[in-house]
Order: C-alpha cells, then structure tokens, then sequence
C-alpha cells in the first residue's frame, strides 16, 4: 500500500529530492513549505499523488492544523520528514540572541511541535517514521557555525529520546546527517550571516569564504540522498543515526577518534571524582 509522507521545507534541496524520490515509488506526498509556488510543476506533473501545502514550521499555530489537514485527506500520515532549515554563520559573539532564538524556531520547536502533532495518529495505528534532517554538524561543530551546530545538537538530543519512547510503540526515527550536498543551502542569499567582528576574521572569515565559494560544487548528490534515506527506513533494523557523504563519514569518523584519545587521556581524572570506597 502507499504510503503518506509530510515532508517539510520541500520546494528545493533535500526536501524537493526525498519528494521527487516518494512519488517515484508511487507513494503519496504533502510536500510543506513557507512557498509553494516552486513546487507547481511537481503538483502539475503528478496530480493527486503530491499536495502542496504552504506552511511556516516556526508557526506553531498552523501545525496542529496542517496535520489535520493531511490526516483528514489521506487517513494517515506514515512518514514524517523533518527537513525545513537554513544556514547559518556567525562566531557565537557576533551571534545575537534574536538570530539564535530563530534558528531554534526553525530547527527544534517547529519540528518538536510537528513530532507531537503527528504522534497521537501514529501511536493509534502502531506503525510511522519520523526523519529528523540533522547535519554532520550535529555531532561536531567548528569555529563560525557554533549556533547552527548547537539546534542540530538540540535535535538530535530530543530525537534520541524520542526513539528510545516510540520504537515499542512500532514507530522508527531515523536523524539524517548529511555532509556538503549540492543544494541551496550555500546559494546566494540562503545563509543567514551574522554582522562580522574584526577579531574572528582569522577564524571565522574562511568558513564565510568557503561556504559561499562551495556552491554548486559539494560533492553529495541530494537524489542519491534520498534514495539512502528510503533504504534505511524500509530496512528491518533502521539505524538511528545515518551518515550521508564521505566528507560526513570521513569527518565523523576523525572526530569519534578523538573523542576516545581525549576520554582515555583524561579517564584517570574523570573516574577520581567518586567518593573514596
């Protein structure tokens, strides 16, 4: 049977791919976005198996409504993607708090609040999937990206929990970390930059450079992507985390390497903290 899938920040990117990738599969598709027009030639092209719908995931007043849509015209909701997102860069000084604040919006309570919208219908047919779009920068961050890392590290944290709760409940969760894919997110416009001090420009100022310099260029095909993402969700055992990229693989790896060095050179002190026996 087809199944269902609400899939946000769908007009480009990821979100447009994991589209483009369900109705191949001749499954069904909400494809959510704050602008729907890019999605008009998709909605054109299959008629009935793709739905858009305009939706702000930072509006938490719609999302309760917009699942109710989407249960209300197909009787379930099978897949959740949790794909809206943007850029950003900024040394965790230059950051403001406003900028901080809205990329929490977008990265864990609009997700969080779509996650609790979609559960109770989940939950009742024991069966669902909800696919958290992280980063590699989920599990590491570097200098001038502190505050993106720190939303997808949010992310990850709540999502952890959240497939601890749901797997005897017959739902899967699957976090997405995605290395450098040629999409939008480096494109003219699309990163969000914080106003720049003089003294992170030997840190900070080549992240800025190279980010914009790489676009067009990134090595991860999103098509490709999406197909991984349908493999690990139809496998028997889906994984938690899924890597996607060998420039993700290869530094995820490097930095679970010195993660154990740094545990084992400082695991004498750590364990000294106990009281004596």
């Amino acid at each position: 049977m087809s199944k269902v899938w609400l899939v946000t920040g769908a007009s480009s990117g990821f979100g447009r791919a994991i589209v483009e990738a369900a109705v191949a599969a001749g499954d069904l598709v909400v494809a959510a976005a704050r602008r729907t027009a890019p999605l008009d030639d998709l909605v054109a092209a299959h008629p009935g198996r793709v739905t858009a719908l305009p939706l702000d995931v930072t509006d938490l007043d719609a999302i309760e409504a917009a699942v109710q849509e989407v249960v209300e015209r197909h009787g379930r909701i099978d897949v959740l993607v949790n794909n809206a997102g943007r850029g950003h860069v900024g040394a965790v000084e230059e950051t403001t708090d406003r900028e901080l604040r809205d990329l929490m919006e977008l990265h864990v309570f609009g997700p969080a609040a779509l996650t609790r919208a979609v559960l109770p219908h989940m939950r009742a047919r024991k069966s669902g999937a909800i696919v958290q779009m992280s980063s590699m920068g989920g599990r590491f961050a570097f200098a001038g990206v502190g505050a993106y890392c720190a939303t997808k590290f949010a992310l990850e944290g709540l999502s952890e929990g959240l497939a601890a709760e749901v797997a005897p409940l017959g739902i899967k969760v699957l976090i997405v970390e995605p290395g450098a894919f040629r999409t939008g997110f480096a494109g003219p416009g699309a990163l969000n930059q914080s106003a720049a001090l003089p003294a992170y420009e030997e840190t900070v100022g080549p992240v800025r450079a190279s980010l914009a310099d790489s676009d067009g260029q990134q090595p991860g095909d999103p098509a490709k992507a999406a197909a991984a993402i349908r493999t690990a969700l139809d496998a028997e055992n889906t994984p938690l985390r899924l890597l996607l990229g060998s420039d993700a693989a290869d530094a995820v790896s490097a930095q679970l390497d010195g993660s154990r060095a740094e545990f084992e050179a400082w695991e004498e002190l750590t364990r000294s903290t106990d009281f004596d026996a």
